[in-house]
């Protein structure tokens, strides 16, 4: 193991040196900052970058230097040896992060922490060189394993001398050590005489009474640290809660106050935001500054947030009328790239990259897709091109919704249709009720849902809006776009168009063109009108009758494509849509590595367009850091893509006009992550096993023959379906649906209640 240790350190080094950028300062940040002091806020990485590494490892606090504002702080959690030695860790227990378990069986004991009888491996029954024996590991089960069992435990001193240039040290449990013949104060204080302690914390009152007049407070800022307003801090027998109204007695001992986010921003039993407290106002008021803690980008957040880190970060520290003076943070690169890219943002700053923002059903990520209010979030939200994916309806109606199936967006199952279920091999595996078995008043009278595609790591989407919307014709979405100067097009989607027309009678690419010609799309000085399917006769058929931009859909992750199917693509399309893995193959959800697929595509004179771009942090790789904003950018600086199709367009819209892009040199928390580049840090017992590669897309997947004609004669009946029992669906609703709001002010209006 540690010969593994010799090796990963250097590598490790080595590849970040070569990835990360020249530093960049946040001061080139047009905000005036209502900070305590008008400076930015502080970064502080917990643990380092403990988001991706192992808590308090060496990487972890060397990686959080490099991937950081320039005046990154460190934070160490101190606990004490056996032999009073002082080690960076997260815990008085060992053993939820490091591998002491298995190393030192039944060595564990049972104390009272806070009162409270707990047990495990503590650091008080070891000396730093029984624990040189053991390895760290991640604390945190959600977060990657592949890192474990590399790294040694930090002393202080360790850190230290990395030469950081902030150092934080918490003294949780001052109180604990105590009772163990420890003196937290003594090793603190001696410290003190050979390193530069930034700031000490503590949640005891008594021990920075203790120590505050040995400090220089000029270097060394004390902060008290709040614990859940219920709890009851020993030395003075109040709660926190208490405490944070009597903030002119703090003052007295400590420079600061380092709080729970629901301190300044509380949520409701349905995790949504409520008005935000004094709190900040009144501690800067009394000369204190405000620190906030608890920031985890892999950690659902508040519905308002929509599962954006950014978002959440920009309402703590660019706030109309406050801003935190700092965030304690596993993930240090996103609040660094808030604070110097996005802060002051306005809607109308200028965009700083040519990237088409398009919305994957409207704002699904936020409303029931392809409802009124997803279309106008999208808009809201900076989208520059909003879609419809058109389905029709038994009467000949063509309307947006993300799937042919009902069963998919709407609660269609439960409702007087749910014995209109069949089977249709052409269109899909397993049964569903289709569009194109009910009237456009049938499907106006059905519930939308808003679509969860990761429900099954409990990750929910808006569901105090989850039911709400209504359905829009084509023309309806039209008018929409038409009317809406921030648009610059709409991009129509259309799928199994030959079964429509072939089986059903309806003959869907006409209906389209015919809403188009009425609507006024025909005019060239209209908006851009992007078709998009993955059938190449249908965008034939569009291409032998309107000027529009075509869109190819490739269905499959795709390795690469060969020349002549490419060639072929040129025939009939403008531009592509391929699968995020097509651009960055996944292995176990570490990036592999690059294709060639868009330098490829867009050397035949195609633009790229990549699908689907969600906030959720499980539909990242590890190497985004659980950051929505910084996979876009990979996307964007490292392979040069057109356009984003996404859930969440306000992420992708924010992020084009971020000041960073228009710095004469990438700040490195604005740079693409290297594909494959943490790869190499994984010791090979624990590498992923290889993925098998992904097909090349040849000529004939492409080619296809023309769309058949259609006839008034009539339908065949049940268009060669296989009726079945009515039952509920396989599987659970997957893509939601909306409502319709007559104008944008009700939206507004909602927006402001959440």
């Amino acid at each position: 193991m540690c010969n593994l240790r010799s090796f990963f350190t250097p590598l490790l080094a080595v590849l970040l040196l070569q990835s990360l950028v020249v530093v960049v300062s946040a001061q080139g940040s047009a905000t005036t900052w209502k900070t305590l002091t008008g400076n930015p806020p502080l970064v502080i990485a917990r643990g380092g970058f403990s988001g991706l590494f192992p808590d308090s490892s060496s990487d972890a606090f060397q990686f959080a230097t490099l991937a950081s504002l320039p005046d990154v702080v460190l934070w160490c959690d101190v606990q004490l040896t056996k032999d009073s030695v002082g080690i960076c860790a997260p815990d008085l227990r060992l053993d939820n992060y490091t591998s002491i378990a298995q190393v030192m069986q039944n060595k564990d004991k049972l104390y009272l922490v806070n009162g409270i009888p707990t047990r495990g491996w503590f650091t008080v029954d070891f000396t730093l060189n029984e624990l040189s024996l053991i390895f760290l590991t991640q604390g945190i089960y959600s977060r990657s394993e592949k890192f474990d069992n590399i790294y040694p435990i930090q002393t202080v001193e360790d850190v230290a001398n990395l030469k950081p240039p902030g150092l934080w040290l918490n003294i949780q449990h001052d109180a604990f050590f105590t009772q163990h013949n420890l003196s937290m104060r003594n090793y603190v204080l001696s410290l003190y005489r050979r390193v530069v302690i930034n700031h000490l914390s503590s949640p005891e009152v008594g021990f920075l009474r203790s120590v505050v007049k040995r400090f220089n407070l000029n270097i060394t800022k004390l902060v008290l640290r709040f614990l859940e307003p219920n709890v009851i801090e020993p030395s003075t027998n109040e709660t926190y809660g208490s405490l944070s109204n009597n903030l002119t007695f703090i003052k007295t001992f400590a420079s600061g106050i380092l709080i729970p986010k629901s301190y300044i921003w509380p949520l409701d039993a349905s995790n949504y935001l409520q008005p935000h407290t004094s709190i900040v106002s009144d501690a800067h008021k009394a000369g204190l500054e405000v620190f906030v803690s608890e920031f985890y980008n892999d950690v659902p957040l508040s519905y308002n947030y929509s599962y954006d880190p950014v978002t959440e970060y920009l309402n703590f520290v660019d706030y109309v009328e406050f801003s935190v003076d700092g965030v304690l943070s596993d993930f240090p690169v996103t609040p660094s790239a808030t604070i110097d890219c996005f802060s002051g943002l306005g809607k109308n700053a200028t965009p700083q990259v040519n990237l088409s923002v398009i919305s994957k059903n409207g704002a699904s990520g936020d409303y029931p897709g392809c409802t009124d209010l997803a279309y106008q979030k999208a808009i809201l939200d900076g989208a520059d091109v909003i879609d419809c994916p058109v389905q029709i309806s038994k009467d000949g109606i063509p309307f947006c919704l993300g799937s042919i199936n009902l069963y998919d967006s709407t609660t269609v199952a439960q409702s007087i249709y749910s014995n209109r279920a069949q089977t249709i091999p052409q269109i899909e595996a397993g049964s569903g009720i289709f569009t194109f078995s009910l009237t456009w008043s049938d499907i106006q009278s059905l519930t939308p849902v808003i679509s969860s595609p990761y429900s099954k790591n409990e990750l929910f989407r808006n569901p105090k809006f989850k039911n709400l919307g209504k359905f829009l014709t084509l023309s309806d979405f039209l008018a929409l776009a038409k009317n809406t100067s921030s648009l610059s097009g709409v991009l129509i989607s259309i799928e199994n168009a030959a079964y429509l027309i072939e089986k059903e009678g309806l003959p869907v690419t006409d209906k389209v063109l015919d809403v188009l010609s009425k609507a006024g799309y025909d005019d060239p000085t209209s908006k851009k009108v992007m078709i998009e399917s993955t059938n190449s006769s249908v965008l034939m058929k569009f291409r032998d009758e309107s000027n529009y931009e075509l869109v190819y859909r490739i269905e499959e992750d795709i390795q690469d494509a060969q020349d002549a199917a490419l060639k072929d693509i040129k025939d009939f399309a403008n531009s592509v849509v391929i699968s995020k893995a097509s651009v960055f193959p996944e292995s176990s959800s570490f990036l592999s590595g690059v294709t060639n697929v868009v330098p490829k595509l867009q050397s035949h004179g195609l633009s790229v367009y990549v699908e689907t771009f969600s906030n959720e942090f499980v539909s990242q790789a590890w190497d985004f850091f659980s950051d929505s904003t910084v996979e876009i950018n990979s996307y964007v600086m490292g392979v040069n893509i057109s356009g984003v199709i996404t859930e969440f367009p306000l992420t992708s819209a924010r992020y084009k006009r971020n000041r960073c892009l228009g710095y004469n040199v990438l700040p490195h928390y604005m740079s693409p992550a290297q594909p494959g580049g943490l790869m190499p840090l994984i010791p090979p017992f624990a590498l992923p096993p290889a993925e098998p590669p992904n097909p090349v897309l040849t000529a004939p997947d492409v080619v296809e023959g023309p769309l058949p004609s259609h006839t008034a004669s009539p339908p065949v009946p049940g268009g060669g379906a296989t009726a079945v029992p009515p039952g509920a669906p396989n599987g659970l609703p997957k893509i939601g649906a909306c409502i319709f709001l007559s104008n944008l002010a009700m939206l507004i209006t909602i927006l402001l209640l959440l």
